[in-house]
């Protein structure tokens, strides 16, 4: 059973999707302290966990996710020494803890994502947004330089040159226009969203686990490497890949044309 949260809501499926619901609605899920600390230690479980197959970020009620919470900031004023002096801090901590996890994780995004939380739906593997998402970078607008990786996912989803037009300005971009520029890769209508998330879920978490497991870090690893490196981690990665049971099964299923049943073996 997932852990419980105070900031966080987690819901499973027998389907084998975990929903992470950051669950402060009422601050339009701005993050602060406890927010900060849940979501990592949330992420790493669903990683961890063999029955989770594919974990969902939602935000509850009106938006994703609207940033960091001005009223409530994650470093107080009166810091210790550790906070003063860290260097990744709890944005970049949600981004590696979304990286890192083994899991493909979809961003769904629906109404304000809007600065740490616009990075937290670009670090995601796939996005996922409802026709009213509105994503906002919003930092320049307060005399701000981008946080929580958006200067390093941005220009590597939709280009330098959209990057930097967007962040420069700070505008909003809206759901369509996500959808125009390969940011997202599916709008719903608002009725539609949340049964559209689901059965995309469903339809990813069918697949082969550990096929996932690798294709996940061998499109993470190819934005740092060589060509003859990423040659070599590709073979290392499908050697791998074809000595499991999932690899057996799927050629089993091609034979007796069916659709194959994936096992995470």
């Amino acid at each position: 059973m997932p852990t419980e949260f105070q900031h966080l809501l987690v819901v499973d499926t027998d389907r084998g999707v975990r929903t992470i619901i950051l669950n402060r609605p009422e601050r339009l899920n701005a993050v602060n302290r406890g927010l900060a600390a849940e979501f990592p230690a949330a992420m790493a479980a669903a990683s961890a966990d063999d029955s989770v197959r594919v974990v969902v970020i939602a935000g509850a009620g009106r938006a994703f996710c609207a940033g960091l919470d001005l009223q409530e900031p994650v470093r107080q004023p009166n810091a210790g020494r550790a906070d003063r002096y860290d260097d990744l801090a709890w944005v970049g901590r949600w981004v590696l803890a979304v990286t890192g996890c083994d899991k493909p994780v979809i961003a769904a995004v629906h109404g304000a994502a809007a600065g740490a939380g616009l990075g937290l739906a670009l670090c995601c593997d796939i996005r996922l947004a409802s026709e009213d998402a509105r994503l906002t970078t919003g930092y320049v607008r307060r005399g701000l330089s981008p946080d929580a990786g958006v200067s390093w996912f941005l220009p590597r989803l939709v280009g330098h040159a959209r990057a930097a037009e967007w962040l420069l300005t700070g505008r909003d971009v809206d759901a369509a226009e996500a959808e125009r520029m390969g940011l997202v890769s599916r709008v719903f209508t608002g009725g539609e969203f949340a049964d559209g998330v689901a059965a995309y879920a469903d339809a990813l978490a069918a697949g082969p686990p550990i096929a996932h497991t690798l294709t996940k870090r061998v499109l993470l690893a190819s934005a740092e490497s060589t060509l003859e490196a990423q040659l070599r981690r590709e073979l290392d990665a499908i050697m791998k890949a074809f000595a499991t049971d999932d690899v057996k099964e799927a050629m089993q299923a091609f034979r007796e044309k069916r659709i194959p049943v994936f096992r995470g073996s």
